[in-house]
């Protein structure tokens, strides 16, 4: 049997069960099924006595005989109980179901060796449906026994851990030429792992604590290095083959713009990214890079910037933000810096009028407009560019895949790209969702931005609070009060909101105070709208769900107050943070949380409290939430890890990395004979749906 056969063919499986496999659990064949690893493993070389049993054992094995049977219970509640005893003492056994066969099968004073989960029902030990094998038939106890998940579906149709276990141990006698191997003899001698069917045995039907150790890890590293083989060649494959435009002149626009109208000094950390983005424009090659930085770094500057280099070459750039709230903020910002230089700028959202709309297009198609600024809309396709060679992408993490690619089709050469984000990504992550980026960080702040004061405060400190609103609004500075998205309905965060409202309107009368409100279910107009009366300084209070995390820049504003903070993400948290501390004033974060706090709520108050570091916060967040919930969806595909972690594995990840860097710095199309099987098992993974060299 060949590892590509298809599930339905493997003995005892068949068709029904077979598209069970492929529903609940991904298994289509032989290979998939090898692939699905235990999650945890039950020492079967130790005997336990009965009274040896603590509530923190998740798995015990005892010997000893079953005394006697008695029915109990009477409809649902009905179940059959046995008594074991050990040398030691005694504990019950109990089903619910089948013990007419458990009858039959087991007799009174049998030898037998049981294997369950303890639990605790009346202040006694009891082991609900143990496994139960025969002394004098068994050659139990030996090795390791192996656990897999199966959802209750599979289970109510009789495809539990015991029949993955059966399968599996199938599949591995009947796999015909035995299991190829996949890395290089150079990897396997070097790091000292198992060849991959011995590691295969050893994970599945290990017989030693080190057996599977030793496999874990080599199956580990194999999973992290194809995947980091396969980002750096696509790399390595755009880099060489894909032109981009020579961006060589630093020219008027540039050097006039430094020289005479930037508004502050650039920070070390923006003129090294600076320089970095340079040499790739520079290149002949198409940039795609990443930049990465906390909220008020200066990555806008640094867009505006390179932005100048592009015209400065005589091309045309773009910004795509994911609101219209933040691309009419950058257009607002940048327009009347660059009209100074006689330099056309224009916004083109969802909202833009048609007669507006028109011009728009025709000042993009023949040349007139020399950046513009917009959300999606950029994305249509009847958004001609006379000759875009810069594209700028925002918080890129609100945008799929498919639509940044579609940025590349602008130009008959694909234009550079550069996609920033405020919300930081861990390393491990940055390496394998992005790695086929390069990658810049802006890591400083501007001087003189004061750090943002969090305080973590409850329900009984509200007078407290609200009387330190009023003293800061009485010194003429503004608040921001958020309150969550519950369960993704709109109708509750507008009801949640409107408490709110309502209740900051008899703490705050007018006509002393004035209140904005913003969310979700407003049109796009009356919600720009309240942003302006805030932004110009017409209300002290902004009332808002969280449509405010980006793209407000208001540096009057000086307290941010989050209502059911526990209910928010880490990232979401610091994002809404960095809406104040934008100006010369003291802010303030207040994270405002009920009592009943869960353990993760707490470290997340407590990490926010700690540190305004953006990266430190993401590592954190990362290891609370999982890779795959910040990838969000559109980026999931990346992370489908059978076996490696990317938070408990960092060093594993790191050394692949280093491995396949150093193979495809030799051999980058692994043409040598001793990486024929490393090449086969690449283009046995196949292509992924989503090609994530075009990330950007």
């Amino acid at each position: 049997m060949e590892l590509q056969t298809p599930i339905e063919y493997l003995k005892g499986v068949g068709p029904q069960r077979a598209e069970m496999l492929k529903k609940d659990l991904n298994i289509f064949t032989v290979n998939d099924l090898l692939s699905f690893y235990p999650y945890r493993y039950i020492d079967r070389t130790k005997i336990y006595s009965i009274k040896e049993i603590t509530p923190d054992l998740q798995y015990v094995q005892l010997k000893g005989k079953i005394i006697s049977f008695e029915m109990l219970g009477q409809k649902q509640g009905k179940r059959l109980v046995a008594k074991f005893q050990d040398e030691s003492g005694i504990i019950d056994l109990v089903w619910f179901q089948g013990a007419k066969w458990i009858q039959e099968s087991l007799k009174p004073e049998m030898e037998v060796i049981i294997l369950g989960k303890p639990s605790i029902f009346n202040g006694k030990y009891n082991i609900a449906h143990p496994e139960i094998e025969n002394v004098s038939t068994t050659t139990q106890p030996i090795g390791f026994k192996a656990l897999y998940h199966a959802t209750e579906k599979l289970k109510n149709r009789g495809i539990d851990s015991k029949t993955i276990s059966r399968m599996v141990k199938l599949a591995l006698q009947n796999t015909t030429g035995g299991i190829r191997e996949t890395l290089s003899n150079d990897i396997i001698e070097k790091l000292g792992f198992p060849k991959r069917e011995d590691a295969l045995h050893y994970i599945h039907i290990p017989e030693n604590a080190q057996q599977f150790t030793k496999a874990q890890y080599r199956l580990k590293f194999e999973e992290l290095f194809f995947l980091q083989l396969k980002i750096l060649r696509q790399k390595i494959h755009r880099k060489k083959n894909i032109v981009g435009f020579n961006f060589s002149t630093v020219g008027f626009y540039f050097n006039e713009y430094y020289q005479k109208h930037l508004p502050f000094q650039l920070t070390n950390a923006q003129k090294k990214v600076i320089k970095e983005i340079r040499a790739d424009m520079g290149s002949g090659k198409q940039m795609n890079r990443l930049l990465q930085g906390d909220v008020g770094c200066g990555k806008t500057m640094v867009a505006l910037l390179i932005m100048l280099i592009a015209i400065d070459n005589g091309y045309q750039a773009s910004l795509m933000a994911p609101t219209e709230i933040l691309a009419t903020q950058h257009w607002e910002n940048i327009a009347p810096m660059l009209a100074k230089l006689n330099l056309n700028v224009g916004l083109l959202t969802g909202s833009t009028k048609k007669k507006e709309r028109i011009k728009i297009h025709e000042a993009i198609a023949n040349g007139q407009m020399h950046i513009l600024i917009g959300t999606h809309a950029l994305l249509e396709d009847t958004v001609q560019f006379h000759n875009i060679g810069l594209t700028v992408i925002d918080e890129q993490h609100r945008f799929g895949v498919a639509q940044r690619a579609k940025m590349w089709k602008k130009n008959t050469t694909p234009p550079h790209m550069l996609v920033m984000t405020a919300t930081p990504i861990p390393r491990t992550l940055a390496m394998t969702l992005y790695g086929d980026l390069d990658v810049s960080i802006i890591d400083e702040l501007p001087p003189g931005r004061k750090p943002i004061k969090t305080i973590h405060s409850f329900e009984s400190s509200r007078l407290r609070m609200n009387g330190f609103m009023k003293e800061q609004i009485k010194q003429g500075r503004q608040v921001y009060i958020v309150y969550p998205l519950i369960e993704e309905s709109e109708a509750l965060d507008y009801q949640n909101l409107m408490q709110g409202y309502e209740t900051i309107f008899r703490e705050f009368p007018l006509p002393e105070y004035k209140v904005s409100v913003v969310h979700g279910r407003m049109k796009a107009a009356d919600k720009d709208f309240e942003m302006q009366r805030f932004i110009k300084g017409e209300t002290n209070i902004m009332v808002a769900t969280t449509v405010i995390e980006v793209g407000v820049n208001v540096p009057n504003a000086s307290i941010m107050i989050i209502e059911s903070a526990e209910r928010f993400g880490l990232s979401q948290l610091h994002q809404l943070r960095g809406r104040v501390g934008r100006g010369e004033y003291e802010s303030y974060c207040v994270l405002m949380t009920s009592y009943k706090l869960s353990a993760e709520s707490k470290v997340r108050m407590e990490t926010m409290v700690r540190t305004n570091d953006g990266f430190e916060i993401a590592e954190v967040d990362l290891k609370l939430r999982g890779p795959g919930d910040i990838a969000g969806t559109q980026q999931s595909g990346i992370l489908d890890l059978k076996i490696a972690d990317l938070v408990k594995d960092v060093q594993i990840l790191h050394l692949a990395r280093q491995y396949a860097s150093e193979i495809l710095e030799t051999d980058p199309l692994l043409q040598h004979p001793k990486h024929a099987n490393m090449q086969e098992h690449l283009s046995t993974l196949g292509e992924r749906k989503i090609n994530w060299s075009r990330i950007s």
